[in-house]
């Protein structure tokens, strides 16, 4: 796939535009939630399926739709993505009932997942000179973090000022341009032809496997984890993914070709955005549940509460991260930025009852700026390795384990949260004293989790010289890849 010229920068755009609409639905829904359960019925339990329902999907789907993008075309798969998207927010947002919404957010992730899993497999074919594709990837990142602060601000001005189908209504004017526009500025790109990977049972097993696991993960918190419930699904879905590994080392034409993972660099950039994105998106979820549960904020409040790091995160991904990734490495910018997330956790552990703005919650927000070195060091590094051939299947790869990070996150965060609440609450605390404890809990696994990402950073991923960290090996290569 080649393109030149301006439109590269116009099919960044468009490649960005679907990622923040992706995150923004990801974030905006947290604040209407209480309305739409009034408005519609649900039950406390069915609640969590307005999210459940969406992630299931998405985590599922996105390594097969990465494959699938290489052998039928990314762009191909990336515009039936959107398109599938846009018609399901619609449908989400004229929804009468629980039944409907849960469908349409169902079809929501597979939009997503099919529109999302090629994007850097598009994105790094486009732009093959290292500094430029330094700064396609940082612009990309700045999407998505402007999108996971804004979608809870956001949510919270149109569900109070218009109400909340409008949270879903929002995405199809963004998705109906995103396609126009996808038309005229992404390249046409042909595929290798389902011949090449069409492995249908490998599909099953991962796509069976995945859904099954981040299901199980999901539903910890009502079951727990040692009930029979989460052993038993998770043995299974464990069995299914050591199905798919074994088919995908004996197949002619395998899905996902264990040769990715030689690379230390792919391997090593995929295992720590996993361990970082579950201490990371527990941030977003818990400091965003402590202002509201412990201190008293509104929604609208808790989400400019939030803007400082999302502000940080966003600059510093787009004007500082690609020049420092181009002077010292990829490497080295991901541990410098894996340093300030421990040390933004770490400052939570210290959080009271009343803790203030300034003096309690301001230093981690400016801290968790970090997270705008960490994430374009680690797309560029799980990139590094991929040939032309394989990009679609490395962002799969790298969009899968994104959200198997932040689903394994939330569950584990917000369940061992739950239960130090629930034994300080046996002890006689107070009802903001044990959520507080719980929170504080919390945040020092979430420490401990990113201080397993830097470690991964350290001891796996070899150190790559500036001048060719992210240079990517030649699609005629025909040695398995190395980086």
């Amino acid at each position: 796939m080649s393109h030149v010229g301006n439109s590269r920068w116009t099919a960044l755009g468009v490649l960005s535009a679907t990622g923040l609409m992706t995150v923004l639905d990801g974030s905006i829904v947290t604040v209407a939630m209480p309305v739409i359960q009034e408005d519609l019925g649900f039950s406390p339990a069915g609640l969590s399926w307005i999210i459940n329902a969406y992630l299931i999907p998405f985590g599922g789907l996105l390594l097969l739709a990465g494959r699938l993008g290489d052998l039928i075309g990314r762009r191909t798969m990336f515009l039936a993505g959107n398109a599938i998207f846009t018609a399901a927010s619609l449908l989400a947002g004229a929804a009468t009932g629980p039944g409907l919404l849960i469908a349409a957010r169902f079809l929501q992730g597979v939009g997503s997942a099919l529109a999302s899993a090629v994007v850097l497999g598009i994105l790094v074919t486009l732009f093959t000179d290292p500094g430029e594709r330094g700064k396609a990837i940082a612009i990309f990142s700045f999407t998505g973090a402007a999108g996971a602060s804004i979608g809870q601000v956001l949510g919270g001005v149109l569900t109070d000022a218009l109400s909340w189908p409008w949270i879903f209504f929002i995405n199809v004017p963004i998705g109906v341009v995103t396609v126009g526009l996808a038309l005229r500025a992404l390249p046409a790109d042909r595929g290798l032809g389902l011949a090449a990977g069409a492995d249908v049972a490998g599909a099953v097993l991962v796509t069976t496997g995945l859904m099954l696991g981040i299901y199980t993960v999901v539903k910890v918190e009502e079951y727990g984890w040692l009930a029979a419930h989460t052993l038993g699904l998770g043995a299974v879905s464990l069995a299914l993914l050591a199905g798919f590994v074994v088919r995908q080392a004996t197949a002619k034409a395998p899905l996902m070709p264990l040769r990715i993972l030689r690379s230390r660099n792919v391997a090593g950039a995929n295992l720590a955005q996993m361990l970082a994105l579950s201490g990371m998106f527990a941030f977003q979820v818990l400091v965003a549940l402590y202002m509201q549960r412990v201190l008293g904020y509104g929604a609208l409040d808790t989400g400019l509460a939030m803007l400082p790091a999302a502000v940080g995160i966003g600059s510093i991904s787009l004007f500082v991260s690609a020049r420092l990734n181009a002077r010292f490495g990829a490497r080295a910018v991901l541990l410098a930025g894996l340093v300030l997330l421990v040390a933004a956790m770490l400052v939570l552990t210290r959080v009271t009852v009343d803790a203030g703005y300034v003096t309690h919650l301001l230093p981690p927000m400016l801290l968790i700026s970090g997270g705008g070195l960490v994430l374009p060091a680690l797309a560029t590094l799980a990139m590094s390795g991929a040939r032309e051939s394989d990009a679609g299947l490395a962002s799969g790869l790298f969009n899968t384990t994104q959200q198997v990070g932040m689903a394994i996150g939330v569950a584990l965060l917000s369940t061992m949260a739950a239960s130090r609440t629930g034994e300080l609450l046996a002890t006689g605390a107070g009802q903001a004293a044990a959520l507080t404890g719980g929170y504080r809990l919390a945040f020092t696994i979430s420490a401990g989790l990113l201080l397993a990402a830097f470690a991964v950073a350290l001891l796996v991923m070899r150190r790559p010289t500036p001048a060719t960290a992210d240079r990517p090996a030649p699609e005629e290569a025909a040695a398995p890849v190395a980086s």
